[in-house]
């Protein structure tokens, strides 16, 4: 539930109070009869204020009228008083649809009025879990309301009707405001990737610790360059035992991921540079693929180039590089020497004798 929705609701509680008040003055049906008109009227003034029926408080009105009308008809304001339950258990039923049912209502709601704004997978996750939090707390909420109807003062029954779902709320949105903070500063330092579907189009972006933690399987984008030399010999690397993925196999020439903001062109560039301090070469684009191992996903853009040009390595990324003829890579394949992304790689481009 958003901000809006909540104000929306708000309206909805004047009546409520009317009745209170009222009903202390004049007596039950006297302030049924009260809140019943002050709530025809509410209608009308945003009617002809906005100039449009909101549906939201055109329903919340029409409970109030038939709830209402009920209330007096039996001469018992019970049917009143369970009138904020009804109108939770209209939203409750939206809100476990959307997350259970075939289409998410709230998320196509939201989408009406964020226009183009797409939201990446973190962030769909993170409004799922709130949807989930607010269903409970709705939950919650709508069995006070009904014992309160029935077993408790008017006041009280008042107070827990409107009062205290904001305060629900208010503590909801301040425990994610500090978990968000909290987050925010653990992922201060860390190197973050730019989320992307399989066609590269950007979506947002997330810490890399994230992305690789092989629960989330957020798609991000990176870089390939195979380097062959005059004579079709391929470079390889042999990965660092730093590296957090695939220490001390043998990998593909270059290979780094894309930061945010970054090009395809500007990141093959840099990762060339700084692994094997290549510049000026030539790259012949491949293909795009996504790759998907047990702890992440990348879409990698592959390219290949010749060069007569030494590679000089970095001794931080890299233990070791040298050039491979192809049929020596052939007959180590499968026998955990290389990468499994090289190797997926190596045969799906060598077979259609791509240099």
């Amino acid at each position: 539930m958003n901000l809006s929705l909540l104000k929306k609701m708000l309206p909805g509680l004047i009546p409520l109070l009317i009745f209170i008040l009222a009903d202390e003055i004049w007596g039950t049906m006297v302030g049924l009869y009260v809140a019943l008109g002050f709530g025809i009227a509410e209608f009308l003034f945003y009617y002809i204020k906005d100039k449009i029926i909101d549906r939201f408080i055109l329903l919340d009105t029409l409970l109030l009228v038939a709830l209402g009308g009920i209330s007096i008809a039996f001469e018992n304001d019970l049917f009143f008083k369970v009138k904020p339950a009804l109108i939770e258990a209209i939203l409750l039923a939206v809100i476990a649809f959307s997350l259970w049912g075939p289409k998410n209502i709230l998320m196509a709601m939201s989408e009406r009025y964020m226009g183009e704004l797409q939201l990446d997978p973190m962030q769909e996750k993170s409004m799922r879990n709130n949807m989930v939090a607010v269903f409970w707390i709705t939950v919650l909420h709508i069995v006070l309301v009904l014992y309160s109807a029935f077993y408790m003062s008017k006041e009280a029954w008042f107070f827990i009707s409107g009062g205290l779902y904001y305060i629900f709320f208010g503590l909801f949105f301040a425990f994610m405001l500090l978990k968000n903070r909290l987050m925010n500063r653990r992922y201060k330092n860390e190197e973050w990737f730019p989320i992307v579907n399989s066609e590269g189009k950007v979506l947002g972006k997330a810490p890399r610790s994230v992305c690789h933690d092989g629960k989330s399987m957020l798609l991000h984008p990176v870089v390939h360059l195979h380097i062959f030399d005059k004579s079709g010999k391929l470079y390889l690397q042999k990965r660092s035992m730093k590296k957090d993925t695939q220490p001390g196999k043998w990998d593909t020439s270059v290979g780094g991921h894309i930061s945010p903001g970054e090009t395809v062109a500007r990141a093959l560039v840099r990762e060339s540079l700084e692994e094997l301090g290549l510049n000026g070469f030539v790259p012949r684009f491949l293909g795009s693929y996504v790759w998907e191992s047990s702890r992440e996903r990348e879409l990698v853009n592959s390219f290949s180039t010749v060069t007569e040009i030494a590679p000089v390595i970095n001794r931080d990324e890299i233990d070791e590089g040298r050039f491979w003829s192809i049929q020596e890579i052939r007959n180590n394949l499968g026998k955990e020497v290389f990468t499994p992304n090289f190797e997926n790689e190596f045969m799906k481009f060598f077979a259609q004798n791509v240099r």
